[in-house]
């Protein structure tokens, strides 16, 4: 998003894949500076156009103030998000704050319009409250009793955010599915957006991780993406409940189990993805390791081939094409056994044996391909009841 407003992260990037990309502020750096800039205007009786936030990640924002109302008692106001190079669905939507004033002291803090509601156990904030998450809430209520101290005001302080265009965005993102109703949540553990952040992604797992087994989930069942959940609804009858996605974070997902306490993971993948899971490569992204050729002849290699289907394999440009010179020469049963005795191997050494991991293997015009060696017993718990 272009603006000629100075916010302070005019010459901050990040590097992604050789790639220059600007920095952006998170929903709730905005949420807190329009709470700072309303307070500050509901007190000093003043109009305020720019506000200086300082994040918790140190970088300090110099944020407009747009579309100023206010009341005898009351003032909102609103701050412009602007997520920088990352791709968001909230770039550029407006968060707004109301602040009231209230007889009974302390900040009373809640979401409006367009700020999703809690439905679901498992989430940072308790069902019924309003989908704001723990940092964005201690920047909004500090920024608010900072104001408060400075014009000497020991009254208390009603907020409420609002982020109107987020009844819309939020059909944009998993909100629905973790239970958030009514709009986005408002997010942020450092107040500032890195462009394309694994670690963002990551989080969002987490959560979703969290929630499955507050609900009772001790089995989980887990995809890389859209073929495996595909898989999962047209090939099983597995109950989808536990269901949920780890993108290319296969590690991650199985440390996060370990110490969420699950009892069990069963991964549905396609071979594409799972294959270098044999090799050991817990992060399937084609920019950390793409060994998969490799991987397949090497278990050609274990089913006896020739040489030269050896060396049509390593030519190889998809898994698909590798699986049709396998199943050619009447070696894709024996080569799928040496790749699922490898990914239950290392699936189970990352879990350190904490987890019982599954794994079933699958190719979109071969079907099911294999399955590790505790995907049977993972399957019969994970069926519908």
């Amino acid at each position: 998003m272009e603006t000629n407003h100075k916010t302070g992260l005019e010459d901050s990037y990040v590097i992604r894949n050789n790639k220059k990309l600007r920095r952006g502020y998170t929903t709730g750096s905005c949420a807190a500076a329009a709470a700072k800039a309303a307070a500050h205007m509901l007190l000093g009786k003043e109009r305020v156009t720019e506000v200086r936030l300082m994040t918790p990640k140190g970088i300090l924002l110099n944020l407009e103030v747009l579309d100023v109302t206010q009341g005898e008692n009351w003032v909102s106001c609103a701050i412009r998000k602007d997520g920088g190079d990352d791709p968001d669905v909230t770039n550029g939507i407006l968060v707004y704050a109301r602040v009231e004033k209230r007889s009974e002291p302390g900040i009373l803090l809640d979401g409006g319009t367009g700020v999703g509601r809690v439905t679901k156990p498992g989430l940072e904030q308790e069902v019924g409250s309003a989908a704001i998450n723990k940092t964005p809430r201690q920047m909004i209520c500090r920024e608010a009793e900072t104001v408060c101290q400075s014009f000497g005001y020991t009254g208390g302080l009603g907020i409420v955010i609002s982020i109107p265009e987020g009844v819309e965005a939020a059909k944009k993102t998993f909100n629905p599915r973790l239970g958030i109703v009514g709009g986005i949540s408002v997010l942020g553990t450092s107040g500032i957006v890195e462009p394309m952040s694994e670690a963002a992604l990551i989080e969002s797992i987490r959560i979703e991780m969290n929630m499955r087994l507050a609900q009772g989930a001790e089995y989980l069942l887990i995809t890389p993406g859209n073929y495996g959940e595909t898989f999962l609804k047209e090939q099983t009858d597995l109950d989808l409940s536990a269901f949920m996605k780890c993108s290319n974070f296969v590690g991650e997902t199985i440390d996060m189990a370990v110490d969420g306490g699950a009892k069990g993971i069963l991964f549905v993948s396609h071979i594409g993805k799972f294959i270098k899971v044999a090799g050991g490569i817990m992060n399937t992204h084609s920019r950390c390791a793409d060994a998969r050729a490799e991987l397949m002849a090497a278990a050609v290699v274990h089913a006896g081939a020739e040489y030269g289907l050896v060396r049509q394999i390593l030519n190889t440009i998809t898994t698909e094409e590798g699986l049709g010179l396998l199943k050619g020469a009447g070696l894709l049963e024996p080569a799928m056994e040496w790749i699922t005795g490898r990914i239950h191997y290392y699936l189970n050494h990352r879990a350190c044996d904490r987890v019982k991991i599954g794994a079933v293997v699958f190719s979109n015009e071969y079907g099911l391909l294999g399955e590790t060696a505790y995907a049977a017993e993972l399957k019969e718990i994970l069926k519908k009841r």
